[in-house]
């Protein structure tokens, strides 16, 4: 058995350890996911960026912590772990998508439609059209659609005008950011939409989504309204070509609305949270598009498509061990924090923060935009931060309010911290500083959003 193979076998018996736990409450099976764990990261030396490792050297820091401060340092270790699993279970569900998204002809039209509409349409096309893909591809989505519109926003599309070609590689990649960032919002199987549920079990989604939806509506009509206004607009061609139907887009749409509208059956078929369900519902989505893909090869294409699933599986899932481990090691600090954190010790911050009221979720805001420009990955603050700030009991403050301000926070920080992974790939593929791209390219959007939101939070009718 190969290293790949091995990693990708401890991988599979994490997620089903995992999900037998959270559907019918095995402890057994919680700890049998927990030492697959460990297995697994014992295997990635060498493999892992700078920033994982450092979560995991701050995790086994506090981990000694725990031992020595905690008066049940077996149980809140054991709690950490399956958080730590939990988060790895859901990379991994989430990635089974990727594999019929990529081999799909569907994506590649939508892609080819969006590049080649009308400047008066591209970003509002592009955008959305983005925030879709994101929901299904996550972070490849900018690989896949930077790769367009780099081969398709030629000199030549531009009538030779170097100016208008770097003025389209400017607005069609900031439409592709922007869009990005706003699928963890508008996605009930989103990540941002799994940290916030997981660490508040007193709250739903339908509770979070008139916070986040309308936020998310707000950012997409200020970055389009920026988009417009800073324009430049050159003037059009004398001959002007159709811009391509939009039916691809609106069938990948109705694709998405298909897996959501099953994710959300499973949780209530089941009696299950929603990112439970999506643990569920994700793979299966994944087998049952890859079968339609198959589905001339006989028996509706299931035989083909588990081959091709268990076959392409190291390469699924090598690529994801920096987010698994992120993520992961995220969730297990923001358990043991929350968990040795005295809460009484924290009244003169209580006090402060009690006659700020709703303005804290505000705060809470600007702390995972701002942590995330020194560095500190957003996954990081809002563990930490929605663990930690409900405990409180801020008056006028609901739970609520505290994981939409976060999820805000940490969508704000992917359009502008130039340490994100997102702005590393967009400065890759246009040739661009980082920096540039989030406060010069972005400056402008990020100063009319950000009050904007702040009112939104501050003003919010719910």
């Amino acid at each position: 058995m190969t290293l790949a193979r091995l990693r990708v076998s401890l991988l599979l018996l994490v997620t089903s350890a995992t999900l037998i736990h959270l559907v019918v409450g095995s402890g057994v099976a919680q700890g049998i996911g927990i030492a697959a764990l460990a297995g697994y990261l014992a295997t990635l030396a060498g493999q892992l960026s700078r920033m994982a490792w450092g979560l995991l050297i701050a995790a086994g820091l506090l981990t000694l912590l725990a031992l020595w401060r905690s008066p049940a340092p077996g149980q809140l270790l054991f709690e950490a772990g399956g958080r730590f699993a939990f988060f790895a279970t859901f990379v991994v569900a989430l990635s089974m998508l990727r594999l019929p998204a990529y081999r799909s002809r569907l994506v590649r039209r939508c892609g080819q439609s969006m590049l080649l509409q009308l400047p008066s349409r591209r970003y509002p096309i592009l955008s959305l059209g983005s925030a879709l893909f994101g929901i299904i591809l996550n972070i490849g989505v900018l690989n896949l659609f930077a790769a367009m519109i780099e081969k398709s926003n030629t000199l030549e599309a531009a009538q030779g005008r170097t100016w208008v070609r770097e003025a389209r590689r400017r607005r069609m990649m900031l439409a592709l950011l922007r869009g990005f960032a706003l699928a963890p919002l508008i996605s009930p199987m989103g990540i941002g939409v799994a940290v916030v549920l997981s660490s508040l079990p007193q709250i739903t989604w339908w509770e979070l989504a008139p916070f986040i939806l309308g936020a998310a509506g707000l950012i997409f009509a200020v970055g389009w309204a920026v988009d417009f206004v800073t324009g430049p607009h050159p003037p059009a061609n004398r001959v002007q070509l159709a811009s391509p139907s939009l039916r691809p887009l609106g069938q990948f749409a109705m694709l998405l609305i298909g897996i959501v509208a099953l994710v959300f059956s499973i949780a209530w078929l089941l009696t299950l949270r929603l990112p439970i369900a999506a643990l569920l519902g994700a793979p299966s989505a994944a087998l049952i598009w890859l079968a339609w893909q198959r589905r001339r090869l006989g028996y509706a294409g299931l035989p083909a498509a588990a081959c091709a699933l268990h076959r392409q599986l190291p390469w699924l899932l090598s690529p994801s061990a920096n987010e698994i481990v992120v993520l992961g090691a995220a969730g297990y600090l923001g358990h043991l924090c929350v968990g040795l954190i005295d809460t009484q010790q924290l009244a003169p911050l209580l006090a402060v923060l009690d006659s700020l009221g709703t303005f804290t979720a505000v705060l809470a805001m600007l702390m995972v935009v701002g942590l995330a420009q020194v560095g500190v990955n957003p996954i990081v603050t809002v563990t930490l931060l929605v663990g930690l700030l409900p405990t409180l009991r801020i008056e006028g403050l609901s739970p609520a309010m505290v994981g939409a301000s976060l999820m805000v926070g940490w969508a704000l920080a992917l359009m502008s911290s130039p340490m994100t992974a997102s702005m590393l790939i967009l400065s890759r593929f246009t040739g661009v500083r980082a920096t540039l791209i989030g406060y010069q390219w972005n400056g402008r959007f990020l100063a009319i959003a950000i009050p904007l939101l702040a009112v939104w939070f501050v003003w919010a009718p719910f």
